[in-house]
């Protein structure tokens, strides 16, 4: 036994009368790392009552003790009905890494207080981007670890009938290089692609400062552009590519049927860009005026980049006015064109949203009153549509124009419906936070918290919706509980997954990405794992079995055949990012 390890044991039992529990608690922890003077927060699985409710205890690398307090009152988990209760010792602000001791019982839980705890977390999480690039080989020294062969040279893609105009017609070859495998599959998907690089883009406007700084050991690193941009033109020039000679945009560049899990390299089915649709056409559209505005500045870098970007968002925005209901309806294409297409749809039949996030990324870069009198009218069919404040999703868009909309409104008052709309949608999650919560969080406290992807659009965006609340107003309850939902993320959950590859202490290992299964060393760090999903959508395929009777918070596997529970996509790892580098760079 380490002497370090006796000595904690040591200094539980003295500190505690030497009572024991049967195990070790169960305790639930952001597993990365706390800031000096952030509220922090653990929880207890099952609860303390009595006498032991003082029972806690913190000690030190070196044994001793510095905290020791009081849980909250047992609750019960509002999803699952279990007994659980919350710790928080957030005066404890010393750096350093520490054990907790419940009942006299060293928890094996350690954790870290330091300055920028979710530095490297967030550097690992925008190299994850890089991991995903086709085309090309990752090689030493970027790979750190990780290189590979290029798979996908996309030099030799067809027209597929669906697509197909007297200028191009079916079958003919065009060349759509570059840019991101969109998740745990090998194709390219321009609806799922804008959504992307709208996060991105406007995350990168909220803190340049903090971007000139994060180095990603990229081959574009020596450039004198912040690395995040650069790697995400990488992404921007493939899109440029999807774009027809008409303006319309194709809607996705895949094989006909997924491929197995195999290496890149040794894909060898044929290529098609699918359907021009309305909803493609206007998310490249906002991506296109979005990247113009922002890469403004690099113009020296980037020559020309700046015209033709605002060119091509101009151009497939009026495609989408001439068409504005060619929608992607990926079961009636396949019985009209082929081969029939059975990979990602991206399915959306209502593009208001989209139409409303492309017209104010183009009035906000021209100025142009057209594209405000769009917005506004397309702004109006939304409130009928849905009532109510809709957090944004790659199908629903239009919160990333309201938001982009107010961080760029000379006077905020003028947008007072927008910002009392988002401070109303997130006032009920900041009370469940403190009264009900099991886990601390504004997330996680609903059945309806969990689905596909739940993490990212659900608990990462809804903190990334509590930073644009902080930076509007300066409220600090929207910081804290944007770290409340990172919290969740890194640990303080049910699971009690680190849902991040490659961090933590019970890390996510085996994602549905076959980039990871393929390779000889296995998991990338920093990717974000889908998250529970009791839907179960691949319950009973590829020997994917679930617990029986889990409440909806656990209904998750780390098992590589679990598209519906652990995939990875650049959606969701955009939202992860944004998140902690936001409030990284708040310190």
């Amino acid at each position: 036994m380490k002497k370090s390890t006796i000595i904690l044991a040591f200094a539980c039992t003295l500190l505690l009368g030497c009572k024991q529990t049967a195990s070790n608690p169960e305790i639930r922890i952001n597993q990365v790392g706390f800031r000096p003077l952030q509220e922090k927060t653990f929880t207890i699985i099952g609860g303390i009552s009595g006498e032991y409710r003082g029972n806690v205890v913190i000690v030190s690398a070196e044994g001793d003790t510095v905290w020791q307090g009081v849980t909250s009152e047992t609750m019960l988990n509002p999803v699952s009905g279990k007994p659980c209760c919350v710790v928080d010792f957030s005066d404890l602000t010393a750096e350093g890494d520490y054990t907790i001791c419940v009942n006299g019982q060293s928890s094996n839980c350690q954790f870290t207080i330091a300055d920028h705890p979710y530095r490297e977390l967030t550097r690992k999480a925008l190299r994850a981007f890089y991991y995903q690039r086709a085309s090309m080989d990752i090689v030493e020294p970027f790979a750190e670890g990780y290189e590979r062969k290029a798979g996908h040279p996309d030099d030799h893609v067809l027209v597929h009938a669906s697509a197909a105009t007297a200028e191009r017609p079916e079958g003919t070859v065009i060349s759509s290089p570059g840019g991101w495998y969109d998740a745990g599959d090998y194709n390219k998907y321009i609806v799922n692609s804008g959504f992307t690089m709208g996060v991105w883009l406007m995350a990168y406007e909220l803190n340049p400062d903090y971007y000139q700084t994060m180095r990603l050991n990229i081959p574009e690193s020596e450039q004198p552009v912040p690395d995040m941009l650069a790697e995400a033109m990488y992404n921007i020039r493939w899109m440029l590519t999807m774009q027809d000679t008409d303006g319309g945009v194709y809607h996705k560049l895949t094989e006909a049927n997924f491929e197995g899990f195999i290496r890149p390299d040794e894909c060898q089915k044929t290529r098609y860009v699918v359907l021009k649709t309305t909803a493609a056409a206007l998310d490249f559209a906002a991506t296109m005026a979005l990247a113009a505005r922002v890469y403004a500045p690099f113009e020296v870098t980037y020559p020309g980049f700046v015209a033709q970007a605002t060119d091509a968002a101009k151009r497939a925005y009026a495609w989408a006015e001439a068409n504005p209901e060619v929608y992607y309806d990926q079961p009636k294409m396949n019985e009209q064109f082929k081969p029939e297409i059975t990979t990602g749809a991206y399915d959306d039949f209502d593009v208001h949203d989209e139409f409303y996030w492309a017209a104010i990324e183009l009035a906000i870069l021209t100025g142009e009153k057209a594209y405000k009198v769009a917005a506004t009218e397309h702004a109006k069919a939304i409130a009928e549509a849905n009532g109510q404040y809709t957090p944004s999703v790659w199908g629903n868009v239009a919160e990333l124009g309201y938001l982009d909309w107010l961080m760029h409104s000379e006077d905020i008052a003028k947008n007072k419906t927008n910002m009392e709309a988002l401070l109303e949608h997130l006032q009920p999650y900041i009370n469940e936070a403190t009264t009900v919560s099991a886990f601390h969080s504004p997330y996680g406290n609903r059945e309806d918290d969990f689905f596909w992807g739940c993490n990212s659009e659900g608990c990462c965006w809804r903190g990334i919706e509590c930073l644009y609340a902080y930076r509007l107003t300066g409220d600090e309850k929207y910081r804290i509980n944007a770290e409340r939902c990172l919290n969740y993320i890194l640990g303080q959950n049910a699971t009690g997954y680190c849902y991040v590859t490659g961090f933590g202490s019970k890390p996510v290992c085996h994602p549905h990405h076959r980039l990871s299964y393929s390779h000889p060393k296995g998991t990338h760090p920093g990717f974000l794992a889908g998250g529970p999903n009791p839907m179960r959508q691949d319950a009973e395929t590829d020997g994917v079995q679930y617990p029986k009777d889990v409440p909806a918070d656990e209904s998750y596997l780390d098992y590589q055949p679990s598209y519906a529970s652990n995939e990875v996509t650049i959606n969701w790892n955009v939202t992860l990012f944004a998140l902690t580098a936001g409030l990284d760079a708040l310190n």
